[in-house]
C-alpha cells in the first residue's frame, strides 16, 4: 500500500506509532550520491534531539545546557480570549506582559477566528498560549504580503490601534513600521514572538494570502519565532511561501525550537531559519495550488561553523496530487542569506544544516535530486561522499538523510 493511497490521518497515526510495516525497511545506503547524500549509522549518531537542543549561548563558544522539553501542560488559565474574556489575543498577551514576574502565565484561547496579528515581545514572562478544543477550531488569521511597503504594512496591521505607544509590543511594531527598506520583508507574519520559553499548543495560524497571488516571490509568514526555548505542540501552520520562520534574532547566539505532533503546509521554503530546531512526529505538506512545480520545504540558514540546524525525525513528508502526478518537489535547500552580492563565502555565509531521519517520504519528490540549489545565490547542491568525509565542510552542502522510508526515499 502506497502513502498516496492512505488518508492523511491514517498515515500520521502510523508515523506516531512507529514505522509501519507497509513502508518497508529503509533502503537508503550510505554514502549515497553527491546529489543525494546518505548518512551511515555511525555518522548519524550525533544527530539526535539531545544535541540539537543541548547547547545555548554564542555560536563561537556554545555552553552545555540540556533542554528536554516535556509535553506542554494546559493548566487553569490566567487569561482567557473569547468566552467573555479578551476579544483579541494581543490584549491577553499585553496583560500577561504587564503582570510580569518569572512564573509561567497561561492564556486559554476559546474556539473561534481571531483576525489580526499577534506580537509577543521579549521580556514577557514564560507564556503558554493554548487552544481550547481542537486546533482546527482555534484560528489566528491575517492576510499580509511581504511585497508591500513598510508604511502600507503599518496601516494594514494596525487599523484598530492594537499597537500604541507605551504598549508592550510597540517597539516590535515600530521596528517594522519605520524600516527603510522598500518592502515589509519578514515583518509579514501573523504571529511574531521574541519571548524566551514560549509555548504554543492547539492553534491554527494561517496567513490567508494563500493562492490570491501568483507563483512569484510573495513571502507570507504564519509564524516567526526569534528566541530560545520555543516549544510548539499540536499546531497547524498554513501559508504558501515562508510559512514558519524558526529564527535566531541575535545572529551570534543559539536559539532552540522544539516542534511536536504538528502540521505545516506551504509551497516555497516554508520551514526556514537559523534556529537549532527539532521536528518530531510532524507532517510537512507541499502543495501545488499556487506553484505547480519545483516547490521546496526546508531552507535552513545555519551559522557556518555550528553543526546543528534542523533535525526532522519520525515525521511525515507529503505532497498533494499535483506533485504526485509530476514529482518535482524538493525536500529543501540551503539559504545563503546575505550573499546575494558576494556569492557564497565559505565559513562566512550561513551554510544550512539539516538531517531528515527515520521518517516517511511520500510521493511527489525528485528522487535523484531531492535538494535544490541554494536560495539567494543559486549555489549548486553538492555533498561529500568520500570515506571519512567532514560533515561540516564549509565548502559543500550539509543537507543529509538517514534511514528514511516511503516512495520518495
Amino acid at each position: 500500500m502506497m502513502v498516496g493511497r492512505l488518508t492523511a490521518a491514517a498515515v500520521t497515526l502510523a508515523v506516531l506509532a512507529g514505522t509501519p510495516a507497509w513502508a518497508g525497511a529503509a533502503t537508503q545506503t550510505a554514502p549515497g550520491t553527491v546529489t543525494r547524500p546518505i548518512l551511515s549509522a555511525a555518522e548519524a549518531a550525533p544527530f539526535v534531539p539531545d544535541n540539537y537542543l543541548g547547547w545555548s549561548g554564542a555560536y563561537a563558544a556554545p555552553v552545555a545546557d540540556p533542554w528536554r522539553p516535556p509535553p506542554i501542560a494546559t493548566r487553569r488559565p490566567d487569561f482567557v480570549v473569547g468566552a467573555r474574556g479578551f476579544e483579541t489575543v494581543q490584549e491577553a498577551v499585553n496583560a500577561a506582559y504587564e503582570a510580569g514576574g518569572t512564573a509561567r502565565r497561561y492564556i486559554a484561547i476559546f474556539p473561534g477566528t481571531y483576525p489580526g496579528t499577534v506580537f509577543i515581545p521579549a521580556g514577557s514572562p514564560p507564556l503558554t498560549l493554548y487552544g481550547v478544543g481542537r486546533a482546527s477550531g482555534v484560528r489566528l488569521e491575517f492576510t499580509v504580503d511581504a511585497t508591500i511597503t513598510p508604511a502600507a504594512w503599518a496601516a494594514l496591521v494596525n487599523p484598530d490601534g492594537r499597537y500604541a505607544e507605551g504598549d508592550p509590543a510597540w517597539e516590535m511594531f515600530q521596528s517594522c513600521a519605520t524600516r527603510t527598506s522598500t518592502t515589509a520583508g519578514l515583518c509579514a507574519t501573523v504571529v511574531w514572538a521574541q519571548s524566551t520559553d514560549l509555548q504554543l499548543k492547539g492553534l491554527t495560524i494561517t496567513n490567508t494570502l494563500l493562492d490570491t497571488v501568483d507563483r512569484g516571490t510573495h513571502q507570507a509568514l504564519a509564524l516567526r519565532t526569534d528566541a530560545d526555548r520555543t516549544q510548539l505542540e499540536d499546531m497547524r501552520l498554513i501559508s504558501r511561501q515562508d510559512t514558519f520562520l524558526a529564527n535566531a534574532n541575535d545572529v551570534a547566539r543559539i536559539a532552540r525550537v522544539s516542534v511536536r505532533n504538528s502540521y505545516i503546509e506551504g509551497d516555497t521554503d516554508f520551514v526556514f531559519g537559523r534556529a537549532s530546531a527539532v521536528f518530531t512526529h510532524t507532517r510537512f505538506h507541499l502543495v501545488s495550488t499556487r506553484k505547480a512545480s519545483g516547490g521546496v520545504i526546508f531552507a535552513p540558514n545555519t551559522a557556518p561553523t555550528y553543526p546543528y540546524g534542523f533535525l526532522v525525525t519520525r515525521s511525515l513528508i507529503t505532497a498533494d496530487e499535483g506533485y504526485q502526478a509530476a514529482p518535482t518537489g524538493y525536500l529543501g535547500r540551503a539559504w545563503d542569506q546575505g550573499a546575494g552580492a558576494t556569492g557564497y563565502l565559505p565559513g562566512i555565509t550561513p551554510n544550512g544544516q539539516l538531517v531528515i531521519r527515520d521518517s516517511i517520504l511520500g510521493v511527489g519528490f525528485a528522487t535523484t535530486t531531492p535538494w535544490a540549489p541554494a536560495a539567494t545565490t543559486a549555489r549548486p547542491f553538492t555533498a561529500r561522499i568520500d570515506a571519512g568525509r567532514d560533515l561540516n565542510d564549509v565548502t559543500t552542502n550539509r543537507l543529509w538523510e538517514h534511514a528514511n522510508h516511503g516512495p520518495s526515499a
